[in-house]
């Protein structure tokens, strides 16, 4: 087939035609990205990029150094509410500046934002370990003393503790002495307060959800720290809320309006 000839170039470019004709038609031009591609995480990686801790020991209820391996500086563990650290970890968690982040569950919320503390000298090392305590439920702390071991007398730090209680200056109070029952006496002398001594949870829980207590003492000859952490916990996560027992309550807080006029 010659193509100078004009007939056979025209059947040609027909031929031509009707192939391009047949081949469906490409993608037409990529319109330019709206906006830059945003950074996509895995799952897994996201769940982690979310959290507030790097390490996840809330299940136990004493923590040794093997729960802390590999823990760089500055690292954060969450551990249960009572958790507690031996020596050792203890030793890991200052030198690496570890930030433990005591777990709350959601059922059991700190019902107070600050609480004032104060002892004598029978109650003096229960509450510096009692104060760490309260820091890692994010409790405001503000210690009204003893600060040593030097005998002093009860009733002035429960009248310290409250007056910061009766007048606002903190949510709750809690007061530790050798057995609790002289530093209620005096702090029910305040008015707006109402003391409670207490030696286990079920009580403290009561006080609380009955009685409307606001403050909480405690004997350092009654109860071991770990018991004395329970009894805490069970008094700060609990209110009172039935309208019976504030109708109570009331009772209660019209009686001492009679007698300070």
């Amino acid at each position: 087939m010659s193509l100078q000839n004009p007939e056979t170039r025209e059947k040609v470019r027909e031929m031509v035609r009707q192939i391009l004709r047949s081949v469906p038609d490409g993608p037409g031009p990529v319109p330019p990205p709206s906006e830059f591609p945003v950074r996509v995480l895995v799952n897994s990686l996201k769940e982690k990029a979310g959290r507030d801790f790097d390490r996840d020991e809330s299940a136990k209820t004493l923590l040794t150094e093997d729960d802390l391996r590999g823990l760089g500086e500055g690292s954060r563990v969450r551990i249960a509410v009572n958790a507690r650290l031996t020596p050792l970890a203890q030793d890991i968690v200052s030198e690496r500046r570890i930030e433990l982040i005591r777990k709350t569950p959601r059922d059991n919320e700190i019902k107070a934002r600050s609480v004032a503390i104060g002892a004598d000298h029978g109650g003096f090392q229960l509450k510096e370990a009692l104060k760490e305590f309260l820091k890692g439920l994010g409790l405001t702390v503000n210690d009204l003393g003893t600060n040593s071991a030097e005998p002093v007398d009860y009733p002035d730090y429960a009248h310290a503790v409250a007056r910061a209680v009766g007048d606002n200056r903190a949510d709750v109070g809690i007061i530790i002495d050798g057995a609790g029952i002289g530093s209620a006496m005096a702090a029910n002398k305040v008015p707006n307060v109402r003391a409670a001594a207490c030696y286990s949870a079920v009580l403290a829980r009561n006080s609380r959800e009955h009685n409307g207590a606001n403050v909480l003492t405690l004997g350092a000859g009654q109860n071991s720290q770990d018991e004395i952490e329970e009894i805490v916990t069970a008094f700060l996560t609990t209110e009172i809320s039935e309208e019976r027992h504030k109708k109570r309550v009331g009772k209660i807080d019209e009686i001492e309006r009679k007698y300070t006029k």
